[in-house]
């Protein structure tokens, strides 16, 4: 019987020929990366167990950026840097990317992407839900803890369930006010945030072969919203185009074989697809756009792994440029790769920076910032009961901040034409 990608991947990395769902195996991992909120954890358990001298299997294997609460006074998040920064002296890691320097990158999920991190056929944990970004690019890329994580620093090998196989096709071709977020939120609304517990989500399709590598990452980076395990599309001119731009690391192209067996199938037609949004207080709580249009909103947040990417603020400068917003927006660019780009590139003759600065929206510095709360200091962080509709990817009660704010998630498209209007607003107003 024929392999899915993630059990191609798996089998490859455990030197065996064949793996079914359900094997437990030891898996040889390409990358390790950890951040501020869970590296000194790690550091902590990795120190424990193999000694306060040992040093990591592989130094060019492990990537730590911090991201999360970086810009605050809160003493207890600046220790955490203190702790990676001496970490990475003591073991002379290349690929440490301190805040307040120039190796500064931001989101770690896009900056693992555009630093040559992810590369196909490969092998990448972090400890990050959102690690499953990565399978954008044809790897299995999955969150995980802090003992694996310590585990792995010390060994470069982990022991893994090989999951069973989703497989999402969209055929034909998606219509230009569609997003790669309203597609993942139709999906997560589809099948609920268990629906993908423990499995691997397959994308596939000409629709989906069709998106950017910054879309592709979109639609991986919220697997874990569904329970998944990891998410994969698998590789082709478009992946190797970006990868190699960013490094000469060799890496290996894995595909599905014809027959492989998924434990579930779902075939979608691209041009019937409307704008999605996720009500409060959960990914799955789906709504089309339409159904929820005129909610009257206090602010629009625009950033995060999910939505802070050049394509993303793209999006929103298309329907901000020559218009002022009627409610608070936040413009947060995931990594400083996007901070640049903001204020480079243009759309008809003006710079994104520029549109959104006379559009009235309010720019922070690249960090995951309000997307997961954070110290009262934290950019763009929720205060009260503002009705928020964000680029971001979780709506639980209090992760953006207060507990009694209330969350839609949506596309770049809606959050910027919800912003123009002061409630939510399908983006085809403005998009014909």
């Amino acid at each position: 019987m024929g392999m899915t990608l993630t059990e191609k991947i798996l089998a490859d990395h455990s030197d065996q020929d064949t793996v079914v769902p359900g094997d437990n195996i030891w898996i040889d991992v390409d990358v390790l990366m950890t951040h501020d909120v869970c590296g000194p954890g790690t550091i902590g358990i990795f120190k424990e167990q193999f000694g306060a001298e040992s040093k990591v299997w592989d130094k060019e294997k492990v990537v730590i950026i911090p991201d999360h609460y970086i810009f605050t006074s809160d003493t207890h998040a600046n220790r955490n840097i203190d702790i990676l920064r001496a970490f990475a002296k003591e073991q002379s890691l290349p690929y440490y990317y301190d805040v307040g320097t120039k190796d500064y990158k931001g989101v770690c999920h896009l900056a693992l992407a555009q630093e040559g991190h992810n590369r196909p056929g490969e092998v990448l944990f972090g400890t990050d839900s959102h690690t499953c970004t990565s399978g954008a690019f044809g790897m299995f890329a999955t969150g995980i803890g802090n003992t694996d994580a310590a585990f792995i620093l010390g060994t470069g090998k982990l022991w893994v369930k090989v999951p069973e196989s989703m497989r999402f096709e969209f055929t034909g071709e998606f219509p230009p006010y569609i997003m790669a977020k309203d597609i993942i939120l139709q999906v997560i609304g589809d099948i609920g945030v268990a629906g993908a517990t423990y499995r691997a989500m397959e994308w596939a399709g000409d629709a989906i072969m069709n998106f950017s590598m910054e879309e592709r990452m979109t639609l991986c980076n919220m697997a874990i919203e569904a329970g998944g395990k990891n998410a994969l599309i698998p590789a082709d001119e478009k992946t190797e185009e970006y990868v190699k731009q960013r490094t000469d690391k060799p890496y290996k192209i894995h595909r599905a074989d014809a027959d492989a067996k998924y434990c579930f199938n779902k075939t979608y037609n691209a041009s019937e697809m409307e704008p999605v949004v996720a009500k409060p207080h959960s990914p799955d709580n789906k709504a089309k756009v339409s159904e929820v249009a005129g909610t009257k909103i206090d602010r629009s947040y625009i950033g995060s792994c999910t939505g802070g990417k050049f394509t993303d603020f793209l999006a929103a400068a298309k329907l901000l440029k020559g218009k002022k917003v009627a409610v608070d927006t936040f413009i947060v660019p995931a990594t400083t790769e996007v901070e640049k780009d903001l204020h480079e590139k243009k759309w008809e003759g003006e710079t994104l920076i520029d549109i959104f600065k006379n559009a009235g929206a309010t720019i922070g510095e690249p960090s995951c910032a309000a997307c997961l709360g954070g110290p009262k200091d934290t950019f763009g962080r929720t205060h009260g009961t503002e009705v928020v509709i964000s680029t971001t990817n979780r709506n639980f009660p209090g992760r953006m901040g207060s507990k009694q704010s209330e969350v839609y998630l949506a596309s770049p498209y809606t959050a910027a034409a919800s912003a123009i209007t002061g409630k939510i607003t399908d983006p085809r107003e403005f998009i014909k």
